[in-house]
């Protein structure tokens, strides 16, 4: 399944299951856990179905020896998970509907729970009770059972766990702050993971929420099992605290569909330690609740997990009568004292905060200072704001590293790079994800990354462009069709005569990879990209330059009719044929923009780093000497460090020019068709007064 089936399955899951929901009296928060359990059902019956045969021969081989096993234990050997007839998910959708669906599929999940011991408790049941509480409601578990089972069969593991984390972002969505609590953007964890770079080993999350910094800490070995550097096998085991009991389940179930180990305990991070963390764990990572200001003082300041690079207080004393019952001023510097002591003498965290906290004064100030002298924080990266569910404060990534040899602190500033999704929430897409990480990896050394990193940008653009190709003839034709003056055709076909000439670029691709595609000279390959992408620049420079002249011949073309349809009152087929022109004219551009988005990375990174190596780029990044941090009171907020660069818009004076004549000529447009409005509006008052018109 590519990443767009994937994409439009998930959309279409979603949309299925909501309409559902907005058709009954549900909230999302009483949805949500019933939705994720049939999806984990799903899931279990789609591996059970790819295993059932193996299963039934190796039960009947054993039969009568002394190897005899149950059928269950075969099952759980084989594929994990044991289900009977009647937990089958082709059972439960074929039930009448006359038949208690809900107890059923309650039935069926507490039939998988006595099979697998480490899901007791967690699969929900009851709930889906409660989802048929009204009889409005009563067929919804039909309905849910019906769209999920569009999953193919054939799904992976992985493929589930994309949909599983697709349903999580949707509901905490839905829910507001409450939903929030326990998802993390995947876009925001994959960057955390990809610069902690885990290679295996014991990874902890203190407040693992639905469990997303392990899915995606093990998606990341599993990409890099062929670095043969690290020595480990490559397996890690996971360990997470939570202290709500329903985003416990969510999490152990998405660690089930994820084929993860690992123990995952409700537990009160500030007053619990179930894992023992002290000193205990290869990486670290987590997204805690900020600014928390309830934490009692008296339990957490003789906790070595909090006190060891000192504890947050308040700058007065606690008043006569009071002692004992003061709280730390905010929980921040707890949750950063955690990360840092739960490490061990080579591990690595990384952890989400509130950007104040860099800046934070008094007793934090005083922790900063103490964490940066004893070189424990490798890097800082400034997120863009709006880029979480429910909350549109900007947030800081903090690193941490305890074999840190370089003593300069990492500041990246990421403020400016995302993906806008809607007016109010941004993402940041896998493209930028990479290039944001890839400068660590530069500092690190690990160069090969870079030029590896340009080259699958190179193989992903080229191959865009040919995939293009067959869809400019149709869009030439129609604007053809459509625009009578002779520049804009002439514009069109040059357009489409560059675009079918890829020839000569693909062959320059193709003489590139012969050459240099497993080349270990970091410096030869990179000037060889340079030169590749400095063959590639003209093409574009072509279409965008009849790109603008189509821009204009469309803009005259539309004047031209709106004047000539204005004098022969007939206004409504020039929208048509002025509407069939734009589109046309937008999916052109779409195509154009598509193509060059691979190509616009390799100039980002080469741009900044030409040498593929590590290099402080104004308004992106800067290495930071411990002498430096002091002469800013030991600040960690990376805009202080890597400075402002204004960037011009790359636009030339007629380009400009250009622009704002289409701008203008659009003001005028709307204006006139608001005097033809203000006309209409009026005429009909009249009318409606009884005066005369």
């Amino acid at each position: 399944m590519t990443k767009e089936q994937l994409q439009k399955l998930e959309a279409d899951l979603w949309r299925a299951a909501d309409n559902l929901r907005a058709n009954s009296d549900l909230k999302a928060s009483e949805y949500s856990t019933p939705v994720l359990g049939l999806i984990f059902l799903k899931f279990a019956d789609n591996k059970f179905k790819q295993h059932e045969k193996a299963i039934h021969r190796d039960f009947l081989a054993y039969k009568d020896t002394r190897l005899e096993k149950s059928l269950a234990d075969i099952a759980i050997e084989k594929c994990g998970f044991y289900l009977p007839d009647h937990a089958r998910y082709d059972y439960l959708l074929n039930l009448e509907d006359s038949k208690d669906i809900a107890k059923a599929i309650n039935e069926a999940m507490k039939a998988i729970e006595e099979y697998k011991p480490e899901l007791q408790g967690v699969l929900p049941q009851d709930e889906y009770f409660r989802l048929t509480r009204s009889a409005q409601n009563k067929g919804i578990p039909k309905e849910l059972l019906r769209t999920f089972n569009d999953i193919p069969q054939n799904a992976t593991g992985d493929i589930f766990g994309q949909i599983y984390e697709y349903f999580l972002a949707e509901f905490a969505l839905s829910e507001g702050q409450g939903g929030g609590e326990f998802f993390t953007p995947r876009s925001v964890v994959k960057l955390m993971v990809e610069i902690i770079e885990p290679h295996g080993g014991k990874v902890y999350d203190p407040a693992c929420g639905s469990a997303g910094m392990f899915v995606q800490s093990a998606q990341f070995i599993e990409q890099h099992r062929a670095d043969a550097h690290h020595g480990n096998d490559g397996n890690i085991y996971v360990y997470g605290q939570e202290k709500t009991l329903e985003t416990v389940k969510l999490a152990k179930m998405n660690l089930a569909v994820n084929g993860l180990r690992g123990t995952i305990i409700q537990a009160n991070s500030y007053y619990e330690d179930p894992h023992n963390s002290f000193g205990q764990f290869d990486y670290v990572m987590a997204n805690p609740p900020f600014n928390v200001d309830d934490v009692s003082l008296a339990t957490v300041e003789n906790d070595r997990r909090f006190n060891t690079y000192g504890i947050p207080r308040n700058k007065s004393k606690a008043k006569k009568g009071e002692e004992g019952k003061e709280t730390v001023p905010n929980g921040n510097y707890l949750w950063i004292n955690l990360f840092a002591t739960s490490l061990k003498p080579k591990g690595r965290a990384a952890l989400v905060m509130a950007n104040s906290a860099s800046d934070a004064r008094h007793s934090e100030a005083e922790i900063r200072q103490t964490l940066v002298e004893n070189n424990l924080i490798y890097g800082m990266l400034s997120l863009p704001s709006n880029l979480f569910y429910t909350v549109t404060l900007p947030a800081t990534l903090w690193f941490f590293d305890k074999a840190k040899q370089d003593r300069r602190i990492l500041f990246i500033d990421a403020r400016n790079i995302f993906t806008q999704l809607t007016r109010s929430l941004r993402e940041l897409n896998d493209e930028q994800v990479q290039n944001v990480a890839i400068i660590s990896k530069l500092h690190r050394g690990q160069r090969d990354k870079f030029v590896r990193l340009v080259d699958g940008y190179f193989a992903a653009g080229v191959a865009r462009l040919v995939e293009n190709q067959p869809h400019i003839q149709p869009l030439s034709e129609q604007l053809l069709e459509l625009l009578q003056e002779a520049e804009g055709r002439a514009a069109v076909q040059a357009l489409r005569e560059q675009w079918v000439e890829l020839k000569p670029l693909q062959d320059a691709y193709a003489a590139y990879q012969t050459k240099h595609l497993d080349d270990a000279d970091v410096n030869g390959k990179n000037q060889a990209q340079h030169a590749l992408r400095e063959t590639f620049d003209p093409f574009f420079a072509g279409l965008h330059a009849n790109l603008r002249r189509l821009d204009k011949a469309v803009r005259q073309h539309e004047k031209r009719l709106t004047e000539a349809a204005k004098a022969e009152g007939k206004r409504g087929s020039t929208d048509r044929e002025t509407k069939a022109l734009k589109t046309a004219l937008e999916k052109l551009h779409g195509e154009v923009k598509g193509a060059e988005s691979y190509f616009q990375h390799i100039h980002w990174l080469q741009e900044r780093f030409p040498a593929a190596q590590y290099e402080d780029v104004t308004g992106l990044c800067k290495l930071a000497t411990p002498e430096e941090v002091k002469e800013q009171d030991y600040s960690l907020n990376p805009g202080r460090y890597v400075g402002v660069v204004i960037e011009e818009d790359g636009k030339t004076e007629e380009e400009f020019i250009d622009g704002l004549l289409a701008m203008n000529d659009e003001l005028n447009r709307l204006n006139g068709e608001a005097r033809d409005l203000e006309g209409v509006i009026a005429h009909n008052v009249r009318q409606l007064s009884g005066e005369s018109v």
